[in-house]
């Protein structure tokens, strides 16, 4: 069973992870708040959750502002998009083995 799973990316494991990514996969750059209200988490939860793919190099992070309010978006990386792709890949890997038997 271990050769089943050893693509599957521990980093993506979060509902929220798996979230954040599936939606850089099609948007170039998302606003916090709007991945807030898309995820419906809390600023904390999706703070968290955003610093463990920016700390695994999978999101890059970018801070300015609107008139005055500070305004944080955020893109995946080269190798975010193809880790999530590859981690993609695994579980679909392991459903596709798992009918078979």
């Amino acid at each position: 069973m271990k050769n089943l799973i050893e693509n599957i990316n521990k980093v993506f494991e979060s509902r929220i992870r798996l979230g954040i990514m599936s939606l850089l996969m099609v948007h170039d750059w998302i606003e916090f708040t709007a991945l807030k209200e898309l995820l419906n988490t809390s600023d904390g939860n999706l703070a968290s959750h955003v610093a463990a793919l920016e700390k695994a190099g999978f999101l890059i992070v970018n801070k300015s502002f609107v008139g005055k309010k500070p305004n944080t978006s955020y893109a995946a990386t080269k190798a975010g998009k193809k880790a999530f792709k590859d981690h993609l890949d695994a579980l679909e890997k392991l459903i596709k083995d798992s009918e078979k038997k």
